[in-house]
């Protein structure tokens, strides 16, 4: 899958995901222009992307195309934790 073609199913994907789940007492809503590419990869026929959104709620979405199955997995994560390892 073209690399652009990828990215914009994710975003729409992860759009989908978050106004689905979030609290509607909110009143907000996410577009494609929320959602932003942290990291993106393409090997052969396959597609990988980590994403996240202007919404401070310390999700990620891990986003994988297999070419070969002609399927994409989608993951939903929350981030617990921030610290600094001094080496």
């Amino acid at each position: 899958m073209e690399t652009n073609k990828f990215i914009d199913i994710c975003k729409e994907e992860i759009v989908k995901y978050f106004n689905n789940e979030c609290d509607k007492t909110d009143n907000f809503e996410l577009t494609t222009d929320d959602v932003f590419v942290v990291w993106n990869c393409k090997t052969l026929q396959n597609n990988k992307a980590l994403l996240s959104t202007t919404v401070s709620d310390g999700m990620y979405y891990e986003i994988t195309y297999n070419g070969d199955k002609n399927e994409i997995y989608f993951d939903a994560y929350k981030k617990w934790k921030n610290k600094k390892i001094s080496l």
